[in-house]
């Protein structure tokens, strides 16, 4: 496929972008193999590459604001012209932009060094500017359900994609392999994961190579199950990605096909008997659940002590998602931010958001202290945004963090310090210098009831360090947080080249390459080409392989 070139021309913006306490951002020029990094473009309006949504051809796409909305236009000379909103509160977007604390390395030992055009050239290429965050490994294309906005497109494919235990081996080396900072975090996905054949083994395996984390992304149909959520449990299993688009089975009928919401709940007992930690995935179509969101959030405090997040993900138009219904479903993070704002009453709609990428700042420190790489959320600001509630273990009080921590400017003094203990030669000072800066920032007279800085301080560790959140299980070391997030993955309408090259969730393939979320299930959906080189003819009807 040819590509355009494109090299950004500075431009006068018409909204300029909203402005942080002024601080240099370490912006790096070439990724470690020495491919240029396109810096982050701020303010409105701007282009970018994008795809056209018929031919895949790389266009130019113009983004700016129009009635409140961020617009993103692109005119395919074969297909015409298309139009797709990618946020629909301007200031919220601006925002995003301005807590980007600049782009990572990439890979010092990427798949394919010599990559000239993306998404074309992946699997990762020397150009792409994060390491892995997330990892997932697709253990099947088989599902014991038939969900109808399932990007997997599972069940119906024609052939059967089940990789045995030793190419799953081979997957997991390939993270474990990635340099400066190898893959920590795995999450077996599918399909759904927990009818392979070999789940539990796959799960000890990933454990005796050293993987810090392990998670299912799951219906909950088999973890209904007490016993088998034991055995998942003793092999490894940590979290549960466990997919909860509401709180009513009518909710469930149209997006899975029938009525699970007595299933989630016995995941949710099951998850509390054997010590597991569960984050709810919804994923939001407008018009169908958007308006449980609050619900959501609300069943989330209510089982704090079990459920440690929510990954809201708005609804990306592949699979079986028809195209015609693009402007009647779209949702966006910003319609994400206001749903949980207006039906919660618990956030503000701009003042208690930022990227997860903000987080970096941390990181990085971590990384000067330690004298090597650790995992870094280095994703483009307008992949994700979120937020902690900190939840009171009697009342379930929910208070976000921003309520009594001064986030902004704890984010600045983080980084600054991050830079400075890198060029230091004794680091103790810098760790008297961040409990400072953090204590600084830490507002007790606004905190939940309970929650002093010493306790803040060893959540934060809890948060950080997996092993302390789960031995403090108790509440006795940690609080109670609750990660209120959402991830919008791409779709050909919105698709963001800028927003491929710092993707930090990656598939692991049995090539032995890695691929970034948005490249494997939407634009050039490396996942049908991939299952399609190692799989065998499959009969749906019959749920057996077809023989010759």
């Amino acid at each position: 496929m040819s590509t355009q070139t494109f090299s950004p021309e500075p431009s006068v913006l018409a909204i300029p972008p909203s402005k942080r306490p002024s601080l240099r951002i370490l912006q790096p020029a070439v990724t470690y193999t020495g491919s240029p990094i396109t810096p982050l473009q701020k303010g409105l309006p701007k282009q970018t590459e994008s795809l056209c949504p018929e031919c895949n051809k790389v266009i130019l796409a113009d983004i700016f604001a129009e009635g409140g909305k961020v617009v993103m236009e692109k005119s395919c000379a074969e297909h015409g012209i298309f139009r797709d909103i990618v946020f629909s509160d301007i200031e919220l977007y601006l925002k995003m932009e301005e807590w980007n604390f600049g782009d990572n390395l990439g890979l010092s030992n990427p798949q394919i060094e010599d990559g000239k055009s993306c998404p074309d050239d992946c699997g990762l290429c020397g150009m792409h500017t994060s390491h892995t965050a997330l990892a997932n490994v697709d253990l099947t294309n088989r599902c014991n359900l038939t969900c109808p906005v399932c990007f997997a497109n599972a069940n119906v494919a024609g052939y059967l994609y089940e990789p045995d235990i030793e190419q799953v081996r081979g997957m997991l080396q390939t993270l474990r392999g990635e340099r400066p900072v190898d893959g920590r975090v795995v999450q077996f996905s599918g399909g759904e994961p927990t009818i392979h054949p070999q789940f539990f083994e796959i799960l000890s395996m990933a454990r005796e190579m050293g993987f810090t984390h392990i998670q299912a992304a799951t219906n909950g149909i088999e973890l209904a199950d007490l016993e088998f959520a034991r055995k998942a449990k003793a092999a490894g299993l940590a979290t549960l990605y466990l997919q909860f688009d509401g709180v009513t089975d009518d909710v469930y009928r149209r997006t899975r096909g029938q009525a699970l919401l007595a299933t989630k709940m016995k995941v949710i007992e099951n998850c509390r008997a054997t010590g597991m930690k569960i984050v709810f995935v919804p994923t939001i179509v407008k018009g169908v659940n958007d308006d449980q969101i609050g619900d959501i959030v609300r069943c989330a405090i209510e089982n704090v002590d079990t459920v440690s997040g929510i990954s809201f993900q708005p609804v990306a138009f592949t699979g079986r998602i028809a195209k015609h219904e693009l402007l009647a479903k779209r949702f966006t993070l910003a319609d994400l931010a206001r749903c949980v704002s207006e039906q919660t009453g618990i956030t503000d709609p701009l003042s208690d958001w930022f990227p997860l990428a903000c987080v970096t700042p941390f990181s990085k420190f971590t990384a000067a202290l330690r004298g090597t790489g650790v995992p870094t959320i280095s994703s483009h600001p307008h992949c994700s945004l979120g937020t902690y509630f900190f939840v009171d273990e009697q009342s379930k009080k929910a208070v976000p963090i921003t309520r009594f921590v001064d986030v902004p400017n704890l984010l600045q003094d983080m980084e600054e310090l991050s830079r400075r203990t890198a060029k230091a030669r004794y680091k103790l000072y810098s760790k008297v210098k961040a409990w400072n800066a953090m204590k600084r920032h830490f507002k007790q007279e606004f905190a939940p009831p309970g929650l002093n800085f010493t306790k803040f301080l060893q959540t934060l560790q809890g948060l950080t360090n997996k092993k302390l959140g789960r031995d403090g299980k108790d509440g006795t070391f940690t609080y109670r947080t609750l990660l209120v997030a959402g991830m919008h993955f791409q779709d050909a309408y919105n698709y963001d080249i800028e927003r491929v090259k710092r993707c930090v969730i990656h598939y692991a393939t049995p090539d032995g390459k890695l691929y970034p979320f948005c490249t494997y299930n939407s634009g050039p959906c490396y996942r049908e080409k991939i299952e399609r080189q190692f799989s065998v003819p499959w009969n749906p009807k019959t749920q057996q392989p077809i023989t010759t």
